[in-house]
């Protein structure tokens, strides 16, 4: 393995190159698969990332890997995805693109809460609690996780309502 393919050379190279297809590159991650490595990129967007935007950032990487030696030359494989459900919510962008999601929240105080994500913003999410709004602040969040729910009932499109992203906070 080049020593350019450590994950921060390849998030600075290809960052750049996912931006330009209107995408953010969330991730990159290098791993062995028997005589190969497998490079997984993920990428995301507010409304999720479909198949042809998906197709596109593909090429793009693959055309940019192929002009520079930062996998070296060994044979590698490309995938190029989306973030799972599993993905915990680290980011500001993650919350807010999560929004309507039931999620599980752990607070700095030891305590868990659980809630629909009504909104997000640089200072704080807001979580329907059992009907209740509540807003916690960034620095009472550790880690948040979407939920799985099989029987989720249709929401309307909150976006006709509500800002996906307040600015003001």
């Amino acid at each position: 393995m080049s020593r350019a393919s450590d994950r921060s050379s390849l998030l600075a190279l290809l960052g750049p190159v996912v931006a330009g297809c209107g995408l953010d590159l969330e991730d990159v991650v290098v791993t062995s698969a028997g005589k190969r490595r497998m490079l997984r990129v993920v990428v995301d967007q507010d409304g999720g990332v479909g198949l042809d935007a998906v197709a596109a950032v593909s090429t793009a990487v693959a055309a940019c890997l192929d002009e520079s030696d930062a996998m070296g030359g060994a044979p590698y494989v490309l995938e190029v995805t989306s973030p799972g459900t599993e993905r915990p919510l680290t980011e500001p962008q993650h919350w807010r693109r999560a929004r309507t999601r039931l999620v599980k929240v752990s607070l700095t105080d030891g305590t868990t809460t659980e809630g629909r994500i009504t909104s997000a913003d640089h200072d704080a999410v807001t979580l329907d609690v059992d009907g209740t709004p509540v807003r916690l602040e960034w620095s009472a969040v550790t880690s948040g996780r979407v939920q799985v729910e099989f029987n989720r009932a249709p929401v309307a499109d909150p976006s006709a309502t509500t800002p996906a992203y307040d600015e003001e906070g």
